[in-house]
């Protein structure tokens, strides 16, 4: 069904369930919900809803199926692809949940949290660690994303290696239906085969089945022993034969690592402060190696030895520097999750999110890197990302000098040219941003009219027949 223009007497409905104060028109209260971060889509809105309760999100829905009325939930407005953003030229009302922040429980014994949909990031892993217990997602906007949205995105961060995806940390979710209807599926088991798996379609389904008011977290005992390592290497290839011999040395211990191309540290040593280059000579590549363990430090310290001293002796390691304090580590942490935002000040750049299989990376980067030097003479390679699972941010900023605007009016074709290349080697193109706008057609031309569409066509219409959440995100119309 087509949404329809709310007129001002149903706004006026729609406010009323919030009450005056929640319910925002005013243009200058409204724009912090319609800038996302890369100001690809320019949107507005005639209002801007925040409830406090599972119940006035309910009726928000409820009103909005019987109205026709397009309504776009956000958490906390960080994402990437445009999915938590307005359709431009249309009156989406956006449902915000940054009242709904309250970490709701916290047991140690089941080791489990259970929180608001709109809880901060940054808060529910204060609330386990003052329980004693460690929410392992972690991401450069954790200080302001929130759950529902990590959910919704199925987020990963740099912990994936060991912990897995927000599907993986999530036992069990409260979801509002399109219809109003509450699916209370707050459960604490780890064994439930009562049927299908409600949670994981809302994993992942960026707002379009429903809104996630609330959801239980899997939690983890604190690390006794920890350490982060980096290390100079030659090639992508080297990284690989590392991440071989340190997977065979740690197995679960090895909680992160990370590649880094030599053009990231030159760009966050230029630009963001306090960065420093943690290694004295330069290399043409890196990785941050972060080992963690259960049972005592030394056990951490043996294990970063061994990576590290094998590393060497096999020819792989050229340099490396182990951080001797939590404030050390933090700063090789600092200097990987800053590599975004140090390529803005460098001009335009394009991204791309994808993921491949971990033994294709090297093949990926050397293919991926000619095709776009062939397109776009003198453009700057600047990849980057989570090897250990296979996702890259393989971002290309502008030659030194080009006008900005005509580099970026080149996106999609130089997507189409990566984007081809991960799919030969049985890739993604979104690892872990997610759909949104921004790769809505290019999905629909990958699968085409595959069953997998078809499936996901049908999953939508029977969740929202009215088609009010999120319309234009993910899936594009049915051909």
């Amino acid at each position: 069904m087509s949404v329809k223009p709310p007129s001002p007497d149903l706004l006026q409905r729609f406010a009323a369930i919030c009450g005056p104060a929640y319910a925002l028109t005013d243009p200058a209260a409204m724009t912090p919900y319609l800038c996302e971060p890369r100001a690809f889509y320019p949107a507005k809105t005639p209002l801007v809803l925040r409830p406090g309760s599972v119940d006035e999100v309910s009726s928000i829905l409820k009103l909005a199926t019987e109205t026709g009325t397009a309504i776009v939930p956000q958490s906390g407005n960080t994402g990437l692809v445009g999915g938590q953003i307005p359709r431009r030229d249309t009156p989406d009302i956006v449902l915000s949940l940054d009242r709904m922040n309250r970490i709701r429980d916290v047991d140690p014994v089941g080791n489990t949290l259970t929180c608001d949909g709109g809880a901060i990031l940054a808060d529910v892993q204060a609330a386990a660690s003052a329980a004693n217990r460690l929410f392992p997602l972690s991401l450069g906007s954790e200080g302001s994303c929130r759950i529902g949205g990590n959910l919704a995105t199925n987020a990963g961060g740099t912990g994936v290696l060991a912990y897995g995806n927000m599907r993986s940390l999530c036992l069990g979710l409260e979801v509002v239906l399109p219809t109003g209807e509450i699916w209370n599926g707050l459960r604490r088991l780890k064994k439930d085969n009562t049927g299908y798996d409600l949670r994981d379609l809302f994993i992942g389904s960026e707002g379009t089945l429903g809104v996630i008011t609330g959801a239980v977290l899997k939690l983890f005992p604190q690390p006794a022993g920890h350490q982060v390592a980096f290390a100079g290497l030659k090639s992508p290839e080297d990284a690989l034969r590392l991440f071989e011999l340190a997977t065979g040395l740690c197995h679960t211990a090895l909680t992160g690592f990370e590649l880094i191309a030599r053009i990231g540290v030159e760009f966050t040593t230029r630009h963001i402060p306090g960065v420093r280059d943690p290694l004295s000579q330069p290399h043409d590549w890196y990785v941050l190696i972060d080992i963690s363990t259960a049972d005592t430090a030394d056990s951490a310290e043996r294990l970063m030895s061994a990576v590290l001293e094998q590393g060497f002796e096999a020819g792989i390691i050229e340099d490396a520097v182990v951080a001797a304090s939590v404030a050390q580590q933090n700063a090789l942490w600092h200097l990987r999750e800053s590599m975004s935002e140090s390529q803005r000040p460098e001009g335009g750049s394009i991204k791309h999110d994808v993921s491949v299989p971990v033994s294709h990376i090297p093949a990926f980067m050397a293919e991926a890197g000619a095709a776009v030097l062939a397109v776009l003479p003198g453009a700057r390679l600047c990849p980057f990302g989570h090897m250990g699972d296979g996702n890259i941010h393989y971002n290309v900023s502008q030659p030194v000098g080009a006008d900005k605007q005509a580099f970026l009016a080149r996106w999609h074709e130089i997507n189409r040219i990566v984007h081809e290349i991960v799919l030969k080697h049985g890739g993604s193109i979104s690892a872990e941003h997610g759909i949104g706008q921004l790769k809505r057609d290019e999905l629909a031309a990958i699968r085409g009219d595959s069953i997998e569409m078809v499936l996901m066509r049908r999953i939508k219409q029977a969740f929202d027949p009215a088609g009010i959440m999120n319309p234009g995100k993910v899936l594009s119309e049915a051909p």
